[in-house]
C-alpha cells in the first residue's frame, strides 16, 4: 500500500491532517512530519526522512507539503533517497491527504493516486 507523509511547518497541523485522513482511511500508512525537533515551527530533514522510512513499502510513498521550505526540504529528502519510489504531490494538503489516503487504502498504485491529486487542486468549494 502506498504510504503518505504530511509535511508542514507546524507539528500540530501535520498531525491534524493525518488524524483527519485517518477518519476516512484507517489502514492507509500515514505519518506526520511537522515542525522542528524542539516543537517550534519549521521543517526538519530528519523528521521527514524518518516519516518516509515509517510508511515506505515497495509500493512507494507520496509526500504532501504545506508551503515554502516544506517543499524545498521534502525535495532534499527525496534526493537523498535515490532509488526509492517517492513522489511529491502538488495539491492542497488536507483535501489531498484525504483523497490520497482513500486511494491508497483502496490499493491504487502511486501513479494513479498522483493523477487523482492533480484534480484535487482544481475542485471548487463554493
Amino acid at each position: 500500500m502506498v504510504g503518505l507523509v504530511i509535511v508542514s511547518h507546524s507539528e500540530k497541523l501535520a498531525q491534524g491532517v493525518v488524524d483527519l485522513a485517518r477518519m476516512m482511511a484507517r489502514e492507509a500508512p500515514m505519518a506526520a512530519a511537522g515542525g522542528l525537533e524542539d516543537g517550534s515551527f519549521g521543517t526538519s530533514f530528519e523528521k521527514i526522512s524518518n516519516a518516509v522510512d515509517e510508511v515506505y513499502s515497495e509500493d512507494g510513498a507520496i509526500l504532501l507539503m504545506d508551503m515554502g521550505s516544506a517543499v524545498m526540504t521534502a525535495e532534499m529528502v527525496l534526493e537523498s533517497m535515490e532509488g526509492r519510489k517517492l513522489a511529491l504531490a502538488d495539491c492542497p494538503v488536507a483535501e489531498g491527504a484525504v483523497t490520497a489516503a482513500v486511494d491508497a487504502e483502496a490499493g491504487m498504485p502511486l501513479e494513479e493516486i498522483l493523477a487523482d491529486l492533480e484534480q484535487v487542486g482544481t475542485l471548487k468549494k463554493l
